[in-house]
């Protein structure tokens, strides 16, 4: 690739992810001034200080669909835990019992929730004794050798004017799939992902469990804008990462308002309990990447923490995004002229004749209009291809949000056409056909950091720190070389114990409290 042509795909990847936030974020602005104000939602992979040190509650990004092989049904995923190393044990990663995970549902366009779908979660250990979170192969979800469970319950709860009127139980005690241990642990994780999938009251259907991010693209933005030389574009960020999710599918019929209006709003809170015992809201979240490139951060937490209809609070960052300034110093991009009306209806109130509720309320939440089939050739750019079946009406697995939120932003619906984009215009994992529709998560098995020649020659040579392994064959039942390696790593786990305790005698008598040990 010629230095020009980095240069010029660099360019298109800063200014898609700073022109993604701007888009969200510049909209926000516009819609609240020249409406009444609205919400902001954010996708959010660590992009608040208070968050970032609790990922468990960190709500990384929301979609919501017609369900493509059942239209009759909309499916809504909401994931959190950003960023989950597929090797992360030996606890890996649980939801948290503290936590309260909310989808809300906006069935009239006011900008208040009329439905919150609900996932709280209890925990279960077979054996304490053990680190191990598995203590042999796992084939089912009941398998006695999964030493850690979870499980989960979805209430489904209606209010009004901000206040629960009544409360359902639309699944009670359903096994959470088990984070991906590794092929030798889990030899088909497919199968324990879908005994995950359950029905649940009122004819939806659920899976909770871990799951590969679907959210791809390059997010280096944030090392001195793609390094300062433009060289630092077209990887997935996401790349091998997994994130905790839920899947709900339900019938469309139970979330609009009416045949005749059928736009439903769609964020997702989280709320922790605290030392008192009440929750608290500590994530939220509608479209992508606002609280991330558009809010500062002096007020990041204040935004998670805030209500969708009072988002007025954040607009003056988002009527003069920072982004879209460092856009037009940098690159020589010009911005638009603020505030961007043109926007308005992308963001905020949903497009005429597309997504946009009767007596709309500006709120910055994903906008589905649920009698829109799904596509026979769904595109990645969505409503700016075309294929009125993707962002910004709603958003699919697929839809590169982050190349249509620039595209957006630098004027395409004022006529500026421009194919912006990040070079990252696919996940990493193919999405599948059927609910709920998320790849599987990364076995560490097959982590780039555990891959290596034809055999595991590579992995013993580490584990033996690079001697060759002696020893009598496997032949003669003795185990050969593997007793030997696990021979050896016993011998080395006493003498590191062993140095470590001669370590803290010394140290100890150095403070002059030997007699203590």
């Amino acid at each position: 690739m010629t230095a020009h042509a980095r240069s010029r795909q660099g360019r298109r990847g800063l200014a898609a992810l700073v022109c993604g936030a701007l888009a969200a974020g510049g909209l926000a602005a516009a819609g609240v001034s020249a409406l009444e104000p609205g919400s902001a939602r954010a996708s959010s992979h660590r992009e608040a200080p208070l968050i970032s040190g609790q990922p468990q509650y960190d709500n990384t990004d929301v979609y919501a669909f017609v369900s493509p092989d059942k239209p009759d049904t909309t499916t809504l995923v909401a994931n959190w835990t950003p960023f989950e190393e597929p090797a992360g044990g030996p606890n890996f990663y649980p939801f948290p019992e503290d936590a309260q995970y909310d989808i809300h549902i906006d069935s009239d366009g006011d900008a208040q929730g009329d439905l919150i779908y609900r996932w709280t979660f209890d925990s279960k250990v077979k054996n304490g004794n053990t680190f191990l979170y598995n203590t042999g192969q796992v084939t089912s979800l009941d398998d006695p050798d999964l030493n850690f469970t979870q499980t989960y319950d979805i209430d489904l709860l209606k209010l009004k004017d901000q206040k629960v009127v009544s409360t359902k139980k639309l699944a009670n005690n359903l096994p959470v799939a088990p984070s991906r241990v590794g092929d030798a642990s889990m030899p088909d994780y497919k199968k324990l992902r879908d005994q995950a999938v359950r029905k649940v009251a009122g004819g939806g259907t659920s899976y909770v469990g871990q799951a590969d991010d679907p959210f791809f693209l390059d997010l280096q933005v944030f090392d001195s804008l793609y390094g300062g030389d433009l060289s630092q574009v077209g990887d997935d960020t996401l790349k091998g990462y997994s994130v905790n999710s839920v899947a709900l599918q339900v019938p469309t019929a139970e979330i609009r308002q009416s045949e005749k209006q059928p736009t439903v709003g769609v964020w997702s809170t989280t709320q922790r309990k605290n030392a008192k015992g009440d929750y608290t809201q500590v994530s939220r979240l509608g479209n992508p990447l606002v609280n991330e490139l558009v809010v500062p951060l002096r007020d990041k937490d204040k935004f998670n923490a805030s209500s969708p209809w009072n988002d007025a609070d954040f607009l003056q960052y988002v009527q003069k995004p920072e982004l879209a300034r460092l856009l037009e110093k940098v690159y020589g991009i010009k911005a638009a002229a603020e505030p961007r009306k043109d926007l308005v209806s992308v963001f905020l109130t949903g497009v005429k004749d597309l997504n946009q509720p009767p007596n709309v309320r500006p709120a910055e939440a994903l906008r589905l209009n649920t009698s829109i089939k799904p596509s026979d050739d769904p595109k990645r750019l969505g409503v700016l291809d075309g294929d009125t079946a993707g962002f910004p009406n709603g958003r699919r697995l697929t839809d590169d949000v982050v190349d249509i939120e620039l595209q957006a932003v630098a004027g395409e619906l004022v006529g500026n056409k421009n194919d912006l984009g990040d070079a990252v215009d696919a996940n990493d994992m193919a999405f599948g056909k059927t609910f709920p529709y998320l790849a599987l998560p990364t076995s560490p098995t097959h982590a780039p950091a555990t891959k290596g020649g034809g055999d595991n020659t590579s992995m013993r040579g580490a584990l033996g720190g690079g001697a060759k392994v002696q020893g009598p064959s496997a032949s003669d039942g003795s185990g050969g070389s593997d007793a030997v390696l696990i021979a050896s790593a016993a011998a080395g786990a006493a003498g590191v114990l062993l140095v470590g305790l001669g370590l803290a005698w010394w140290r100890a008598r150095r403070r002059g409290v030997g007699g203590v040990l």
